[in-house]
């Protein structure tokens, strides 16, 4: 198994990109970049392609919302060309709160701009001249909506790689299915090692007897906060206000794709009280009602014994790379959390 993290957004940029430069020293794979709607995860990017040697840098993610499918393209080449090949690009739809919200887009259509937008970005990075008429975008843009002076143009600078990582963030059925058939890796939120695949398991079939055998095999990025250690069991309750926001307040009532995978796994009286709570204001009382049960199943917090077995039940489950947290009051401590983590996975 792969090791990523995500670069927080809450903390000195400074201190995160030593500790990154620190946790890359100790094995650290693959470090995500969030972007939301807080400073944008490009720049930081590239500070950190300066700053390290190995690691994967990844968007963690961007919406396919925000920027052209072109110039998606070109930022990725872009971070791979001053990464020297290390770049990852994690797309996603967001939710129509964000997007119509903040970049004031309508919120359309997130399956079939997904498709068209990788299909478009390997197009760039071959250095095909770029032509696409698809169900959402057309390029060059026809006569009927602008001059008619477009023309079909090809990336001038050559690439690093024409066939840069995409991961998805996808969790509707169709999306997870379109990502097993086209993606290189997928990024699911609230992954549950045995309850997932009765949410999921169809549709990563589905989409992977459509992969192009040629493809390498989706790489699956899945994880939470780690902490090893005995006597760590009530530290689990740190995951709380996080999975709260995601199952009560991330999206609208009537839109929460993450409560909804939360339904699946058979909470639906649950899932519907935490959001009542969480869209009330009581998001104390909103984190406190995820059930305890949700909380030790998903976890990777414990015993050596227990974080242990619930890797292998990931790894079994078809998870290939860990998107953890690493839990410690200092760097120094982290770093020792990831010594320890890479130990177990070597045991596996």
């Amino acid at each position: 198994m792969r090791i990523s993290t995500s670069l927080p957004y809450t903390k000195s940029f400074p201190a995160a990109v030593t500790e990154v430069q620190e946790l890359e020293r100790a094995g650290l794979d693959t470090v995500w970049v969030p972007e939301l709607y807080t400073f944008d995860a490009i720049s930081q990017m590239g500070y950190l392609a300066a700053v390290t040697e190995r690691v994967r840098i990844g968007t963690g993610i961007i919406p396919i919302y925000s920027r052209t499918p072109a110039l998606i393209a070109m930022t990725a080449a872009g971070i791979d060309m001053v990464s020297n090949g290390r770049a990852l690009l994690g797309i996603g739809a967001s939710g129509p709160q964000v997007v119509e919200g903040w970049h004031a887009v309508p919120y359309d259509a997130p399956l079939a701009r997904t498709r068209e937008i990788i299909e478009i970005c390997r197009k760039v990075w071959r250095r095909e001249r770029l032509e696409h008429q698809g169900k959402k975008y057309q390029i060059p843009l026809g006569a009927d909506q602008g001059t008619g002076l477009g023309k079909p143009l090809k990336l001038i600078s050559h690439p690093v790689r024409d066939d840069i990582p995409i991961a998805v963030a996808s969790l509707t059925p169709k999306s997870v299915e379109m990502t097993a058939e086209i993606a290189d890796g997928w990024k699911p939120v609230l992954y549950h090692p045995t309850k997932s695949d009765a949410r999921w398991g169809d549709a990563l079939r589905a989409g992977k007897a459509k992969r192009d055998p040629l493809r390498a095999p989706l790489e699956v990025f899945v994880g939470g906060a780690v902490g090893i250690g005995e006597g760590l069991e009530p530290m689990r309750d740190l995951s709380r206000p996080g999975l709260a926001l995601y199952i009560g307040g991330m999206g609208a009532r009537q839109k929460n794709f993450y409560n909804d995978v939360f339904k699946s796994y058979g909470y639906e009286a649950e899932a519907a009280n935490i959001q009542d709570l969480y869209l009330a204001g009581q998001k104390k009382e909103a984190a406190a009602a995820i059930p305890k049960e949700f909380l030790d199943e998903i976890s990777l917090v414990g015993s050596p014994s227990f974080v242990k077995e619930q890797l292998g039940l990931l790894r079994d489950s078809g998870v290939t790379s860990l998107n953890i947290s690493l839990m410690g009051r200092t760097a120094a401590e982290r770093v020792k959390t990831l010594d320890a983590l890479r130990e177990l996975i070597a045991q596996l």
